[in-house]
């Protein structure tokens, strides 16, 4: 059966969605515990909590990955140096970039910008940090037409 499906290969793009299953699966397996800061609308509550479905709190980092046979001429790819970054061509595209630094095959720190075009119904902003086995950072303003802007901030720290 395999024979008769044809291969689809994905760009050569970094692989976001592998490295972060990959990731999910080695903090499962620490079961480190987080100290953990959620806001909204500046509200917040901190705590130190174990996180047990990492694959759930890193979705948005997940979600964001380009490497998609359709997008391999969407994104123009700039190497300076240690840092790779990936600019999205089409304004339609969500992921509008990622920068990645890497030392060798070792990943340093990631961030992602995400951006919903705007539509009659809402428009939405994400910044996504991460930095392996220091801190993830998840900020999204959403504003939607009837029930207007609302503010997030998820802010995870390892070793606290």
């Amino acid at each position: 059966m395999s024979a008769c499906r044809p291969d689809i290969k994905k760009n050569n793009f970094f692989d976001l969605a592998g490295y972060f299953t990959k990731e999910a699966a080695r903090l499962k397996a620490q079961n480190r515990p987080v100290f953990k800061t959620v806001e909204h609308n500046g509200v917040s509550e901190s705590k130190k909590v174990n996180i047990t479905d990492w694959d759930a709190e890193l979705s948005l980092f997940k979600a964001s990955d380009i490497n998609k046979p359709a997008w391999s001429s969407s994104y123009d790819v700039n190497v300076d140096s240690d840092i790779t970054t990936y600019t999205s061509k089409d304004t339609m595209l969500k992921t509008k970039r990622i920068r990645i630094k890497r030392i060798g095959n070792k990943v340093i720190w990631i961030l992602i910008y995400n951006h919903t075009p705007k539509n009659l119904l809402y428009v939405t902003h994400e910044k996504l940090t991460y930095f392996p086995d220091s801190l993830y950072l998840i900020e999204k303003m959403q504003g939607v037409r009837v029930l207007g802007i609302n503010r997030y901030r998820v802010k995870g720290l390892f070793n606290q």
